[in-house]
């Protein structure tokens, strides 16, 4: 989107340029007009190069993010099989006898 965005800035650039150079405005030497299409173009390339640092930056975020889903994913699914290990193992009021114990030792195995 950043590139199409800029892809028509480009071209509006281009416009004003072809403009100001078959109008020749009175107001305004071609010296005059040759300075500010060449502050133009400076401020275009300067918005293309910032256009390409951010686009590294982003790439680079959305990387981190996508690592952090990873790592995210197995924490989660770690938590859960601890929490279900938890819940098998934990013994009710009437379970605490050793038989008991015993009992769901063997089941679990």
């Amino acid at each position: 989107e950043l590139e199409n965005q800029l892809t028509t800035k480009s071209k509006t650039l281009d416009e004003l340029k072809q403009s100001l150079a078959s109008n020749g405005s009175a107001e305004q030497t071609p010296e005059a007009q040759s300075l500010r299409i060449a502050e133009l173009c400076e401020m275009k390339d300067s918005i293309v190069n910032q256009v390409a640092q951010l686009k590294a930056s982003m790439e680079s975020i959305l990387e981190q993010w996508r690592a952090y889903d990873e790592i995210y994913a197995e924490v989660s699914l770690m938590t859960t099989r601890y929490l279900y290990c938890i819940d098998q193992c934990k013994p009710s009021g009437e379970e605490a006898s050793l038989e008991a114990l015993k009992k769901q030792v063997k089941t679990l195995q």
